[in-house]
């Protein structure tokens, strides 16, 4: 299989998330073997869930599928160009590559404010030093039968 026909199928996922009342995003996930281990396609709308975009839910699918965390080797191929949450989830399940159709300029035509998650981040952040949080780490850090990733 080549990356067009996959990438063919990502947007076949994302035909059924317009078809299903959202928006047109629709990603899977492919392993080393060629196998499609998870699809996904945009449910924000329907769970009233902002992390539900296509890729979270291919790469979830994905993780479900064969029992880990771990997507090493895998290809995501999505609709769209990931925005920078799906990017960086891709990144915490180790994919190897991603490949993607539309790009973000694409959906911002269509009304999607993509753009400004890629600019300067206008979330305020604010620290509070409390060492109870550092002492939950260290005990986690400490359990012989922790699971790092």
């Amino acid at each position: 299989m080549t990356h067009s026909y996959y990438l063919k199928k990502a947007i076949e996922e994302s035909l059924k998330s317009v078809e299903n009342g959202s928006s047109p995003f629709g990603a899977l996930v492919v392993n080393e073997k060629g196998e499609i281990i998870g699809t996904g396609h945009n449910q924000v709308v329907s769970l009233n869930d902002p992390s539900a975009h296509g890729e979270v839910m291919a790469i979830r699918d994905a993780c479900q599928n064969i029992h880990s965390f771990d997507l090493s080797g895998c290809t995501l191929y999505s609709s769209c160009e990931p925005c920078p949450m799906c990017l960086n989830t891709a990144k915490w399940a180790n994919i190897k590559e991603i490949v993607y159709a539309a790009t973000r300029e694409d959906a911002e035509k269509i009304g999607f404010r993509d753009k400004i998650f890629y600019e300067e981040d206008p979330l305020i952040l604010t620290h509070l030093e409390e060492s109870s949080a550092q002492d939950v780490m260290q005990k986690w850090y400490q359990k012989e039968d922790k699971k790092e990733y």
